[in-house]
């Protein structure tokens, strides 16, 4: 195994610890933990302070969080597979850039579309919203890379499997309302799309810069 780049080690550390904490003071059961209350985000104009209503620091704090394994697992194998990969490329102060605007853009897409009413009021968990961005800034870079799915263990362009999570996200956000912050992984994407070109320079963040080769 080669060695995980700083952030990418970190990133795991903190969710599985953080995981650990759900567990011991949920009694067993994650999504019953406290830290719910106070770090998960909660909707604007919830009430409460630490106990159900929406705090400023939850923007961020709420990507460490997981309702349960399954959850955790897959997320942090996709920061594992796919963050380390593009950390070492980019370079640790460029990735940190990517991880706050998918995390940030994730949460605040939520808090949006839960304001509009599009599904009901409820707490996001989860760094999902990441991987989604990871997703995205892999089909934007190696668009006809081959990947394996699981189910069905067929091959797919990465930039096919991109579009298909991103429709399935809006359809599942347009007709599954409550359970999954299916916003979040739209916002996530949205948060990788939008830092990519600003690196680049692309519009709307003024003219392109060629030097930055690596981000495509």
């Amino acid at each position: 195994m080669p060695r995980l780049p700083p952030v990418t080690l970190y990133l795991l550390w903190i969710l599985t610890g953080a995981f650990v904490l759900q567990l011991v003071t949920g009694g067993g059961n994650a999504a019953n933990s406290p830290l719910v209350d106070w770090l998960a985000l909660w909707p604007v104009g919830s009430e409460g302070f630490g106990g159900g209503g929406f705090l400023p620091w939850q923007l961020v704090t709420y990507a460490a969080l997981h309702g349960n394994f399954i959850h955790l697992f897959f997320n942090a194998f996709m920061v594992w597979m796919l963050g380390a990969m593009l950390e070492s490329q980019w370079g640790t102060r460029r990735y940190i850039q990517f991880v706050l605007a998918c995390v940030l853009a994730a949460g605040a897409v939520h808090l949006l579309f839960g304001l509009l009413g599009v599904f009901p009021a409820g707490p996001a968990l989860g760094i999902s919203g990441l991987a989604y961005g990871l997703l995205l800034a892999y089909g934007l870079m190696y668009p006809n890379q081959q990947l394996m799915l699981v189910i069905p263990p067929v091959p797919i362009k990465a930039k096919y499997l991109v579009m298909i999570l991103a429709g399935l996200a809006l359809f599942m956000g347009l007709n599954s309302p409550g359970g999954v912050a299916h916003f979040a992984h739209l916002g996530g994407m949205l948060g990788a799309w939008l830092v990519m070109r600003y690196w680049r320079g692309d519009p709307p963040f003024g003219k392109r810069r060629p030097t930055l080769r690596s981000v495509r």
